[in-house]
């Protein structure tokens, strides 16, 4: 990523230092993955869809750890390995939106509450800006060689409200929770980066 482009990470050091923790990330581009894998502070594995475990990709992408899931239902094998990452004492990245999108946190699936309150992990907000700004002239799918990305991390927060329940009520709650923290995140990392 270094090499590409020239990302800007700011508050890395909120990331804890030691045991599981939820990256949840804004997902506008398809670089915006390979971009905090590239600059995380912490070894990461990312749920990632199915169908981008295509070719060679496929065997890379399963080399460097990350976790391939399938969108159109509940796909226990990912879900388990995703557990398993975190009770590992890991990190887990997670696009709480699913898809890619304006990458503005505006609707959020259930996944990443259910893994933070199961898992107890605190969510670290991650917010990618700079990365769908403009097209680059020599491969318009990415951003302008050597242009600027920055990578914002936000500060670690429990999903959960203390209770340990696990009830759809529960999750939605937290969900709520994930979606504002998320929100004042963006916003704080768009005044920090003026973008």
């Amino acid at each position: 990523m270094y090499g590409l482009w020239r990302p800007r990470v700011l508050g890395a050091w909120k990331v804890p230092a030691t045991g599981p923790a939820i990256y949840a990330v804004n997902h506008s581009h398809n670089i915006d993955g390979p971009m905090v894998l590239g600059v995380s502070p912490r070894p990461m594995h990312f749920l990632i869809k199915k169908e981008a475990f295509i070719g060679p990709l496929g065997p890379f992408l399963t080399g460097i750890g990350q976790l391939k899931v399938d969108r159109s239902s509940a796909d226990r094998t990912a879900i388990t390995q995703a557990l398993g990452v975190l009770s590992d004492g890991g990190i887990l990245g997670i696009f709480p939106e699913g898809t890619r999108g304006e990458g503005d946190f505006a609707s959020l699936r259930a996944g990443l509450a259910y893994f933070a309150v199961r898992s107890g992990a605190p969510v670290v907000p991650v917010a990618v800006l700079g990365s769908s700004e403009r097209r680059g002239r020599l491969v318009k799918g990415l951003p302008p060689l050597r242009s600027r990305v920055d990578v914002v991390f936000g500060d670690p927060f429990e999903a959960g409200d203390g209770s340990g329940r696990r009830t759809r009520k529960a999750l939605d709650e937290a969900t709520e929770r994930i979606q504002k923290q998320l929100t004042a995140h963006l916003e704080n990392a768009r005044r920090l980066t003026s973008r």
